[in-house]
């Protein structure tokens, strides 16, 4: 057999090696599709861990640029994330601040300072990105507005939920939410700056005595649904997942540290 031979049956083992790996990558991604009573041209997910190329620590479908995963992995992730959903745009990603800014998703810069983004028009791509913080979706009944927040402990002490609940233009009693995968009150422990920055009514709802003294077992799930509530918002679905719990299926920054992200995702097509 001739060199030339040879080096075509090598070059073509290695291409059906990659393509096994590419497909098997993309037939491996699991998502979560929220359960609420939306209208049909809504489209929404929660990407999880599985299936992407980053390695190591960030092991699976990392979808933050920001964490120290390789550059070139984060983006291939991205890729797959946007041809597996079919999404109709780069989703708008916020250099996200645990705070209580919210920005209308397509009149924004790129990678713009927020923790919330909305939108009202067909195609643009409404996304947060978590790893035990609660991502949290907003649509209208009538499904012309939608939003996504990014609601750790620091985001509803900043009252971002609120926030982005003002920025629908109509009745807040005409929005739904939907609560995606968070880190669950049982692996959630603060200590008291955390309780006195939520405030006494946060915390008679959302804390419960840990078993350190001065500290407490925080439900960020309980938090933004109370919150909601305040802001008019009556019809709460979802919050039944534990990141930290979960480790094949969720990336989780308390229990692991150094670790990727998870993408929540809200857009509208048309009808």
């Amino acid at each position: 057999m001739g060199l030339y031979t040879t080096g075509k049956l090598i070059c073509l083992r290695i291409f059906r090696a990659c393509w096994r790996n590419w497909e098997k990558t993309m037939t491996e991604l699991e998502f979560i599709y929220p359960d609420w009573p939306v209208p049909g041209h809504v489209r929404a997910a929660a990407s999880t861990r599985v299936g992407g190329i980053s390695r190591g620590a960030y092991a699976g479908l990392n979808l933050a640029a920001h964490v120290g995963d390789r550059p070139e992995d984060v983006a291939e992730n991205r890729r797959i994330l946007m041809q597996a959903l079919q999404l109709p745009s780069e989703p708008y990603w916020l250099d996200q601040q645990h705070g209580a800014g919210v920005r209308e998703a397509q009149t924004m810069p790129e990678t713009a300072p927020a923790d919330a983004s909305h939108t009202t028009s067909v195609g643009p791509v409404c996304v947060v990105q978590t790893a035990d913080c609660l991502p949290v979706l907003l649509c209208s009944r009538k499904g012309d507005w939608v939003a996504a927040a990014h609601a750790g402990w620091k985001g509803i002490a900043a009252n971002v939920l609120e926030a982005t609940v003002r920025a629908y233009p109509g009745s807040p009693a005409d929005l739904l939410a939907w609560l995606g995968p968070v880190i669950s009150a049982e692996f959630y422990e603060v200590d008291k700056p955390v309780r006195k920055a939520l405030g006494k009514g946060l915390s008679s709802v959302a804390l419960r005595p840990s078993n350190q003294a001065g500290h407490w077992l925080l439900d960020l799930a309980s938090a933004a649904a109370w919150q909601l509530e305040q802001a008019g918002v009556a019809d709460c679905f979802g919050g039944n997942w534990c990141t930290f719990q979960d480790e094949q299926l969720f990336y989780s920054h308390r229990r692991d540290r150094t670790t990727g992200r998870m993408a929540t995702l809200i857009w509208l097509e048309r009808c």
